[in-house]
């Protein structure tokens, strides 16, 4: 995942996937770190797509899509898609071993108000589409883990609905029928990032599909053994924890400002300020950085928090527990409405990342952290560049999508990796040679 590893004209005979509702480019980028040959990715967001194209499509980059000449490369939705290249899209069949994605998540999720009418839920169904013009081997979904939880009461209640009528079923037996109408076997699980070298807990709910006829005369399989199996290996080799988390301050310690001591003026705004990086100090951060030569990543300005606003978080800091969410106690105690606050733990892994940066306060800086902490935290590389806005608050940010959001959608680069690796494995057991 590094940029001494990228590489151009990749052989012709890996892989080949397409990445859908691919963001700004983490599962992908993993993906293709694990050696799977990218095709093109979907991203209907102008900022995401911004950043996918910075990384992973233009020219000038080594490691890049092999882009058809068929599809402009902008940004487009996943129905748009498929009704307007279907011919296209049923062309690859035989030549697109992977369908992979991530539909947008947020009515699912326990971060906001989970909703089983949010319109966004219904996204997979696009994804599904590709599946049935594609036709490929294998399928790989991400998604949050509460789309494998049942909506009750207490999602009725905290949207206002009526309770009568009891739960509704989890939304992954939906993603399981349609697969399996498909012609897929699913399997899934929800896998803890953290397990995987990734220094956030962030559970995910995991679907890897195989077509039925790969499996009529093969052994039995599970992909998730594969991935079990290989995380050891994979960790060590890697110089990363293999019984334990890599904790915050493993991740971003080499960010740390000091109340603003090792701040600079920031380069493409002069009023702000932005960490001065100096150099990797443990294994991960030398994984993050490998490549860089000691350049400053981007991404690394400072929030101009309010002196009231440093005073209070400077309060957190010394009155409440490090690693959890503030009580609704403490948070009437400091005057504060904001429902999610907490601070990270030095020797913990982070809670789930979102797209909110003063969710996720410092450990010890009092100060909400940076896009490219929260990059760390996702295992992006130091060479990954966003693009866009750095952040944008109340509707404005469900219209578009800042760097926070983009990073905080993202799948973890290196979970993305493993499970790309899970899925040359299954390609080499159940696909003839040739």
């Amino acid at each position: 995942m590094t940029a001494s590893s990228r590489r151009s004209g990749q052989c012709e005979r890996e892989p080949a996937f397409i990445d859908l509702f691919a963001g700004c480019g983490g599962l992908s980028l993993g993906l293709m770190a694990a050696g799977l040959r990218g095709l093109f990715g979907i991203e209907k967001d102008r900022f995401a797509f911004r950043t996918l194209r910075s990384n992973l499509i233009d020219d000038k980059n080594l490691w890049r899509y092999d882009w058809p000449a068929w599809l402009s490369k902008r940004s487009r939705t996943v129905s748009s898609l498929t009704s307007n290249f279907e011919r296209e899209l049923r062309q690859l069949r035989g030549a697109v071993s992977l369908v992979a994605g991530g539909p947008p998540c947020q009515g699912f999720s326990f971060a906001g108000r989970r909703h089983q009418h949010d319109p966004r839920n219904r996204l997979f169904e696009s994804y599904a589409e590709v599946v049935r013009q594609v036709r490929p081997a294998f399928v790989l979904l991400e998604n949050v883990a509460g789309v494998d939880v049942a909506f009750g009461k207490r999602d009725r209640r905290a949207n206002g609905a009526s309770t009568k009528g009891g739960h509704t079923a989890a939304y992954s037996a939906t993603i399981r029928s349609t697969l399996r109408q498909l012609g897929y076997t699913p399997f899934d699980r929800v896998v803890r990032c953290a397990d995987h070298g990734v220094p956030q807990l962030r559970p995910r709910f995991i679907v890897i599909g195989v077509k039925n006829s790969l499996l009529q005369d093969a052994a039995p399989i599970d992909p998730f053994l594969i991935l079990e199996r290989n995380r050891r290996a994979f960790l060590e080799e890697r110089r990363l924890p293999t019984d334990k988390p890599v904790t915050a301050k493993q991740a971003i310690s080499d960010l740390e400002v000091r109340d603003r001591r090792r701040a600079v003026a920031c380069e493409d705004r002069p009023s702000s300020k932005q960490i001065a990086y100096s150099h990797p100090r443990t294994n991960f951060q030398r994984l993050m950085h490998q490549g860089m030569n000691g350049d400053s990543p981007n991404s690394l300005r400072l929030i101009n928090h309010s002196a009231e606003t440093i005073a209070r978080y400077r309060h957190i800091l010394r009155t409440c527990r490090p690693g959890t969410k503030l009580s609704s106690e403490e948070r009437a105690a400091l005057g504060t409405k904001k429902m999610s606050i907490g601070t990270l733990h030095k020797d913990k892994p982070s809670y789930t990342v979102t797209s909110l940066p003063d969710d996720l306060l410092h450990y010890s800086d009092p100060r909400a952290l940076t896009v490219r902490e929260c990059a760390r935290l996702q295992t992006f590389p130091d060479w990954f560049a966003f693009e866009g806005w750095y952040g944008v608050g109340g509707m404005t940010r469900r219209q578009l999508c800042p760097r926070y959001t983009q990073v905080a959608n993202a799948v973890p680069p290196l979970l993305a990796e493993q499970l790309g690796m899970v899925i040359l494995e299954l390609e080499r057991r159940l696909l003839p040679a040739g």
